[in-house]
């Protein structure tokens, strides 16, 4: 059996390399036990993702019933409520492009050798899906960027906790049942009234609405924007 020194003892100590599959029964054992392993991280991260998804829906449904329940509220609940979805949203990005690596994995030996094998169509075959597998385990990158993660992210989930809380906030503004002056009508009077009532401490309602109006413009952006570079070069996947 081949030797292998080890590196980190430093003391010319060496050690027994682990023996490769020598036939195709123990070749087929390791893919198959190695494809359940990437089946696990792919659930697991899978489950870090819903969970992400989970807080940020109990945040908006808590902040809503905050803001909303008692003229008290300040509008600016609301505010914190979009910061607080916005980093939740990072934070899904991150684990998303993990789980993207172990899907990644998955999918190309279902594609490749499981499909094979129960339907098999030689012309479709890729004679390279191992090399390209071996390749991602010795040096793993991740599979797209963080933007496109958010974009993914913010099309499928995350646009809908947005535009909720926006309509929330309009509705808080443009309420005066809703604001602590013990106002009795429903619709604010003029624009000046919901300008005003948008005013958060020392900032005007102007700037506060301004602020409003740009960063649901980048989320707009981020949503539609979909193209990825045509030279991708991420980083490598590090936990």
């Amino acid at each position: 059996m081949d030797e292998l020194q080890d590196p980190v003892a430093g003391n010319g100590t060496r050690w027994p390399t682990p023996p490769l599959p020598a036939t195709s029964a123990e070749y087929i054992t390791a893919l198959v036990h190695y494809h359940r392993a990437e089946m696990g991280r792919m659930a697991g991260w899978r489950d870090r993702i819903d969970r992400t998804t989970n807080w940020a829906i109990t945040g908006v449904a808590a902040m809503l019933s905050l803001s909303l329940s008692t003229p008290t509220a300040h509008h600016g609940v609301l505010l914190f409520a979009m910061v607080l979805v916005q980093l939740l949203l990072l934070i899904e990005a991150r684990r998303y492009r993990f789980f993207d690596v172990y899907r990644g994995r998955v999918r190309r030996m279902e594609k490749n050798y499981f499909a094979q094998i129960l339907a098999p169509f030689p012309e479709q075959q890729d004679g390279n899906w191992a090399r390209l597998l071996g390749q991602d385990l010795r040096k793993p990158k991740f599979l797209i960027s963080t933007r496109a993660a958010m974009s993914r992210r913010l099309r499928r989930n995350y646009i809908w906790m947005f535009l909720i809380l926006l309509l929330a906030w309009i509705l808080k503004i443009s309420t005066p049942k809703l604001q602590n002056d013990g106002a009795v009508h429903d619709v604010a009077g003029s624009l000046r009234e919901i300008v005003t009532n948008a005013g958060f401490g020392p900032l005007p309602g102007w700037l506060v609405i301004a602020g409003v109006l740009a960063f649901y413009c980048c989320l707009a952006y981020l949503a539609l924007s979909t193209g990825e570079p045509e030279q991708q070069d991420y980083d490598e996947v590090r936990v």
